[in-house]
This record gives C-alpha cells, structure tokens and sequence, in this order.
C-alpha cells in the first residue's frame, strides 16, 4: 500500500497541541468528536494513518487524564445501531469503557444526556451500576440554545449533577453523533467556574481538516460519511474575519458558534476563542506527505460510502437523499461507481455464469468467489484468495468433502442453511491446520488482505459480512437480496 500520510509526526505533532492547550486551564475538557478507537475511516482516506493513533497517543497522557462517556437516552430507547460493527449503541459504550479500561485508562462515568424516564434506559443504567461504573443523569438543558442567562445558571448547566474528576484533562467521548458531548464539557465548566476552577474546553474532531480547501477529497469524503446527518463543510467566516486565513468548518459548529461563544465567555469570564476552527486541537493535515495518495484514497471512500448507503436505503435505514447526496459528490469530483476497479469483474462473472459473485483485489490481481452448491460466495472467495496468497494450485482443495460432509449435514439437522459461511470455514480450516503446514501458511496469509477492496452482487448477510470486516477488506455491496433470502430483510 503507497502511504500519503505520516503517522508517527502526527503522533508527535498532535500530542504537542493538546498539551499546548491544556497548559491554558487549570483543566481541560477535551471534546473527542469520532472514533477515539479503531478509526477505520481515517485510516481509508489517509493511508498511512493508523487506526489505533489516537488512543496510542493518549496513552502517553493517561496519568493526566480520565474519560467521560456520553450517551443519548434516546439513541438507548431507539436500539440506535452502529452500522459498521452491527451492534447497538449501549453496547458499544460498554465495548468503549471495556477497551478504555484494559488499555489502562481512567473512566470517570456515563452520562446519560436528555434522560425523559425512559424504561430501557432505566434498565442500561442498572447494567451499568452493577458493573461498578457510575452514571449521571442530564436532562434537556432549560433556555438551549437562545436564552444564555437561563443556559448559564443554576435552571440550566446547574441542574445537572456535577462530575468529580481530579485530573487536568478530561476526554468526552461518546459511541456516535448527537449523544450531548459538548453539553456535557459545558455543563461541568459552569460547575468547576462555580467551585473557583479555571476549567476551559477543546474539541478534538479529525475531519473535516481544517488547512485543506472546502473542496479537497478528503473534506468531501467526511461529507460522505456524514451524509445522513445532512453535514455541509463551509468556510469558518469567523476565523478568515479574525485571522485572514480560510478555514474549513462544518455547518453545525458554524451555526452554533455565536451562541457556544456567548455561553464559553459568559461561564468562563474570559474571551477566548474567536471562531470555531480556533476551538480545534487538530494537527492532521500537516502531516499529509502526498497528496496524490490521499485524494485518491478519499475518493474510493466516497464510493464505499455510495453504496453503503445505497444498501442502507433498500433496506429501509435511510431515506434516498443520503446516497443521492453522495452521488452528488461523486459527480463533483468527475467519479463513478467504476472508481473501485473491483466492481465490475463481480457483476461480469455473476451475469455470466448466473450466480451471486464476491470479488477481491490483491495487488494488481482480481480473484472470485461464487455461490456453489456447499459454499456461500464469500466462503468460496476466501479459499481462493488464500490459494493466491500461498501460492496453493487452484485443483487443490483446502478442505477434504471428509470435514464439510459433517458440517453440511449437522446445518441441516439444525435448519441453519444449506451453505457454509465463512466463519464455519474458517473454524474450520484453523482445526485443520493443527495437522497441515500448507493449511497453517494459508491462513497465516489472511492478514495480506488487510485494505484489500472487494464487492458482492448482493447485500452480504451480517455473518459473512462481519468477519470480512474483521478481515479488514474494505467491502462493498450491490443492493440487491440474494433470491429467495427473504430473511435477509429481517437483520
């Protein structure tokens, strides 16, 4: 994989900022907008990033630091689901605190923001509790967002509980958008002010990258992935009338900065911050080393992001103008779903030979798996990708009829499907390998398909969709049903 980006400088650089910053204040709540682990969306756009980095450079800061965690109630109430990792959001936040803690961190607790006394969420906080982690309960602040003199008050900020923490950074992070992070950071300013704390606030947010122009794929590619929040980048019009210098923003920080402004000065006494990019601790764009690699990457990305939602439409998660809007940036940068050179060797083979197709690139070579009569496409493609990888004969069977027999009549009995997954061949050929050195090789391989692309013909089920994902394959999907799978609509 060509690199456009230098992870340990970013390290370096980044790192530095975020001490800068926090030198200012007695204490700092630091607000971590995405991942804090496992960024996979800034590892895609800016190869070379590593998806790890910024919980790797906290870990350098975790003496001084603790985290807080943000939830919605209502995102608890919904069974909001993280559609990368199909799973809900309360089980992400305990996913969060689980890896926070195992890494060594300090997790300080949970809010619980816009709590309205809703039963399931009752429930997640008993979870919680019995697990020996504490909660705190916000409801909607009184005066948000217009009436500043009640927001600061003892009606507003100052009917939330207030969170002990005895560190000089606090990180608020949450499991997705919209779960009260920056209410959080504001609601605990106005308490340390009141308790003679020169308590400040930051935000931590990768993209959009500031220093890169409105237009740049990168910036594209965050409107992208952010398209069902109808998110717009825009020129931050407080920083070029301060600063003369142009910089990228969202439409949501834009928007709520006067208010945010008036509410910071109001609490904090102290005018700080003189636009929504000066608010910002994010050194990532200097840190590009080729550009070329970059709008590339970012570009792929943006397709991912296509059909991703073109899948989440047909199966009812989202309304057509979330991938129409994504369509709309691929027509801007003069790109088309045949970018991904993957694409159209699946829906070839497929036609030809009229079965449901998974492709996959490995260094300048396409392979393909299909649907056969014992193995689901992405089964098939895995055996062959592992073939290639190892150099193994194509009329060389991995697994003897010996083992699949078995498994394939136990499916039966069981009315789990007729077909093997790709998790059962997996556990099945790691059985295997035990005995067989070739085996043991080939699944060593697996790992060199890390970034690999591919693309089915169809909307692969959770099972064979996660463990690619697992695989790190970057996987898109056509979005159409298998025939038949009525089931599939159902998960």
């Amino acid at each position: 994989m060509r690199k456009g980006f230098d992870n340990k400088k970013y390290l370096k650089v980044q790192s530095t900022r975020i001490r800068e910053r926090f030198k200012l204040f007695d204490k700092l709540y630091l607000e971590i907008g995405g991942k804090l682990f496992d960024d996979s969306h800034a590892a895609r756009v800016l190869p070379g990033f590593q998806s790890d980095a910024k919980i790797n450079m906290f870990k350098e800061l975790k003496d001084e630091l603790e985290i807080i965690y943000c939830i919605n109630a209502g995102d608890i109430e919904k069974n909001k689901t993280r559609s990368e990792y199909g799973i809900t959001y309360d089980m992400e936040m305990l996913k969060l605190i689980n890896n926070s803690k195992k890494m060594g961190f300090t997790v300080n607790s949970v809010v619980i923001t816009l709590y309205n006394n809703q039963p399931s969420v009752d429930k997640f906080i008993k979870k919680l509790n019995r697990n020996g982690i504490k909660t705190y309960i916000h409801t909607f602040t009184k005066g948000y967002p217009t009436d500043v003199d009640t927001i600061v008050s003892e009606e507003g900020y100052g009917a939330n509980p207030y969170i002990e923490t005895t560190r000089p950074l606090i990180l608020v992070n949450a499991p997705g958008p919209g779960s009260g992070k920056l209410a959080t950071c504001l609601s605990q300013i106005y308490h340390e002010h009141k308790r003679g704390i020169n308590a400040g606030y930051a935000k931590f947010e990768t993209f959009p990258v500031w220093d890169l122009p409105l237009k740049h794929p990168v910036n594209l590619a965050y409107e992208a992935a952010t398209a069902d929040l109808k998110d717009v980048n825009m020129i931050d019009p407080f920083h070029l009338q301060e600063h003369g210098v142009t910089a990228v923003n969202y439409n949501r920080d834009v928007e709520m900065f006067p208010v945010l402004k008036n509410i910071l000065n109001k609490v904090c006494e102290n005018d700080i911050y003189k636009s929504p990019t000066d608010m910002g601790v994010n050194a990532i764009g200097s840190c590009i080393t080729n550009n070329e690699v970059i709008e590339e990457a970012a570009k792929k990305e943006i397709v991912r992001r296509y059909y991703q939602e073109t899948n989440n439409y047909k199966m009812g998660l989202c309304d057509e103008d979330t991938f129409k809007k994504i369509k709309l940036l691929m027509n801007e940068l003069e790109i088309d779903e045949s970018f991904l050179d993957v694409i159209e060797p699946a829906i070839e083979k497929s036609k030809k030979e009229n079965v449901p197709v998974i492709s996959i690139k490995i260094g300048r070579k396409i392979i393909t798996g299909k649907q056969t009569n014992i193995l689901t496409p992405a089964g098939s493609l895995i055996l062959n990708a592992m073939k290639e990888l190892t150099k193994i004969p194509d009329e060389m069977n991995l697994l003897s009829p010996n083992i699949l027999e078995p498994m394939l009549n136990l499916k039966h009995e069981l009315n789990t499907g007729n077909r093997l997954t790709l998790p059962e061949i997996l556990t099945a050929l790691s059985i295997c390998s035990t005995t067989n050195p070739i085996i043991e090789k080939a699944i060593n391989n697996l790992k060199k398909l890390k970034g690999c692309e591919a693309h089915a013909t169809y909307i692969v089920d959770n099972g064979d969709k996660r463990t690619l994902k697992n695989l790190k394959i970057n996987l898109t999907c056509e979005p159409e049903y298998l025939p038949g799978d009525e089931y599939y609509m159902a998960e």
